[in-house]
């Protein structure tokens, strides 16, 4: 007996369910993964920039006798030569106060300066603050508590 029925194209239904719910598990684990991932390299950014300001407040310092009391200080002018309000040391993206989702921030103290980075938004930008100061050790701590010179070192 000979059948007329075309062969049958495509997934059934039961099929498709399946892949999707493959698809959804591997999302599942891949996710938060992804996220630790971004909060590495975010608190690896902002490591990176506190170095970045140490460099360039001694090479102020040697330059102008002080350290610098803000970023502004540090970053570029907006034109002409580099100054004392302005020296050029630094970049657009740390003397903007801001990097990859941390709040950087410089204040003078007497005979040096202190630096700290915190997540703009913690948990999601990064789970720990850094602090650091003329000694140029790195401190950490964990959000939403900044660090201090108190904190334990970053090894």
């Amino acid at each position: 007996m000979l059948s007329n029925r075309k062969p049958r194209r495509g997934f059934s239904l039961i099929e498709l369910l399946i892949v999707i719910s493959i698809i959804l598990i591997i999302i599942t684990i891949a996710v938060p993964k992804f996220r630790s991932a971004q909060n590495t390299a975010r608190e690896t950014a902002a490591i990176q920039a506190l170095r970045t300001i140490h460099t360039a407040q001694v090479e102020y310092q040697s330059q102008y006798g002080r350290y610098a009391a803000t970023l502004t200080e540090l970053g570029p002018p907006a034109s002409g030569a580099p100054s004392m309000s302005a020296a050029d040391l630094i970049g657009n993206d740390v003397s903007g106060g801001e990097k990859q989702g941390y709040k950087l921030t410089v204040t003078a103290l007497q005979g040096g300066y202190a630096i700290s980075a915190v997540p703009v938004s913690c948990g999601n930008s990064g789970n720990r603050t850094f602090y650091s100061d003329q000694t140029m050790t790195v401190h950490f701590g964990t959000c939403p508590e900044p660090a201090t010179a108190q904190s334990p070192e970053l090894k």
